[in-house]
């Protein structure tokens, strides 16, 4: 299904022992992508997870930290943590915080602890909830140390808009920020810009933050409009219509190295990284 909402499908908790952040988790080929939802002054111990992560704030701001660099992030600010990098992400003290929250598929959704080891194993969402709620929680020190990286990361924050209800501009207009396994850009584009029809080169996910437009995915087309998440599967055939007076959006997708990581993993890689099951 090519449409989704985040309120109609189940939050959980990600990583309940080291994070305060709940949300739904739609999986694709080659990432995840959710929305996380964090209550106003709370939120993650620092960690770290050998996927790359993306972080778009969409309600309230974060106290974001990666690696040594700690700033506020309110929505408009792109936030990229690279892999193993360490981080953690809070609500700010005045109020509850909402933020798209996307991974590869290298590894779960499920963080590691700062002094914790990558483990021969990730869990999913479903396997540490249950071990957090019976108590049989332990995350041991395997064999060899912490991957963490906290040094020599450079800018991780990207300011983009001044705020996501900001003045639209007077053309179409693309931010684009490419990581190692994926990349995330910001459109706004004037009602009437004749998008062309294509097959989708990459899997892409994009997340409506204004305006509305029709959208048509395979043999599926829906009107969507803020909230509204469009699935688009690598060699998909889709097509986006901007309706009068603009459009604003977000969009995350797979890069070529991310597809070929994935697509050449071992049997045994595939199953550290638990890609044959379900994220929760």
């Amino acid at each position: 299904m090519p449409f989704h909402r985040f309120e109609a499908l189940e939050s959980k908790a990600l990583t309940p022992d080291l994070s305060t952040g709940r949300g739904p988790v739609i999986e694709g080929q080659y990432l995840y992508f959710c929305l996380v939802h964090k209550v106003a002054g709370t939120g993650s111990e620092l960690h770290y997870h050998p996927n790359e992560l993306l972080i778009f704030p969409v309600c309230g701001a974060l106290n974001a930290i990666v690696g040594k660099d700690r700033r506020i992030a309110p929505p408009g600010t792109f936030v990229h943590a690279p892999a193993y990098a360490r981080h953690s992400m809070k609500a700010t003290e005045e109020a509850d915080c909402s933020y798209l929250y996307i991974k590869d598929k290298t590894w779960t959704v499920v963080g590691l602890a700062a002094d914790q080891a990558v483990p021969d194993k990730a869990w999913t969402v479903d396997e540490i909830n249950r071990l957090h709620t019976s108590g049989t929680l332990s995350r041991s020190k395997q064999d060899g140390a912490s991957r963490m990286i906290v040094e020599g990361l450079n800018v991780c924050y990207y300011p983009l808009l001044d705020a996501l209800d900001a003045p639209q501009v007077s053309a179409r207009r693309v931010s684009w920020i490419e990581g190692e396994r994926l990349a995330f850009g910001l459109f706004d584009v004037p009602g009437g810009y004749d998008e062309p029809e294509c097959a989708s080169a990459r899997e892409t996910f994009i997340y409506m933050i204004g305006g509305s437009m029709r959208a048509r995915v395979g043999r599926e087309a829906k009107t969507v409009s803020a909230g509204d998440v469009i699935e688009i599967p690598k060699g998909m055939r889709y097509r986006l219509k901007p309706a009068a007076p603009c459009v604003r959006y977000a969009l995350v997708c797979s890069t070529p190295y991310l597809e070929q990581r994935i697509d050449g993993m071992t049997a045994e890689e595939r199953e550290q990284a638990r890609i044959n099951n379900k994220a929760n």
